[in-house]
């Protein structure tokens, strides 16, 4: 491969426990803006930001430990990480009629066009990737 033609964009942010998920929605928005995204994807856009905040949600509930957001385009898709302290996998679960929650990975299985969770040596990571429509889809 020429390493010359490969290029990617990429930000990062830490997101303390006591940073909502609100903050991360906006923190993604405005790096979406700078791809122009907002104008051109914006479904894509509202599935990025639900994800982020599902993430973000399950970095600070269930691993009850900082959210470390990185927002990565390579030209093709957008990889949104999550890294946080527990090193416990997510796995996609059915959720109860009663419970308020457990359906985050289940967003994330709808919303990404593909995800995974890797176990890191201090916590895992999970990426989910966004892939913006094409000009013709956006057209229809």
């Amino acid at each position: 491969m020429d390493e010359s033609s490969v290029r990617a964009v990429g930000w990062a942010r830490s997101l303390p426990m006591n940073t909502g998920p609100k903050a991360a929605r906006d923190w993604a928005r405005a790096h979406l803006d700078s791809l122009g995204w907002t104008d051109s994807a914006p479904q894509t856009v509202d599935d990025v930001l639900l994800t982020v905040s599902e993430l973000v949600t399950n970095a600070h509930v269930h691993a009850h430990s900082a959210a470390r957001l990185v927002l990565a385009w390579d030209g093709q898709c957008l990889h949104v990480t999550v890294h946080d302290d527990a090193s416990a996998l997510p796995t996609p679960r059915e959720p109860s009629r009663d419970g308020l929650g457990g359906r985050g990975m289940l967003l994330v299985d709808a919303l990404a066009d593909e995800w995974e969770a890797r176990p890191c040596p201090d916590g895992k990571s999970v990426t989910a990737c966004f892939r913006p429509p094409s000009p013709t889809e956006r057209s229809r």
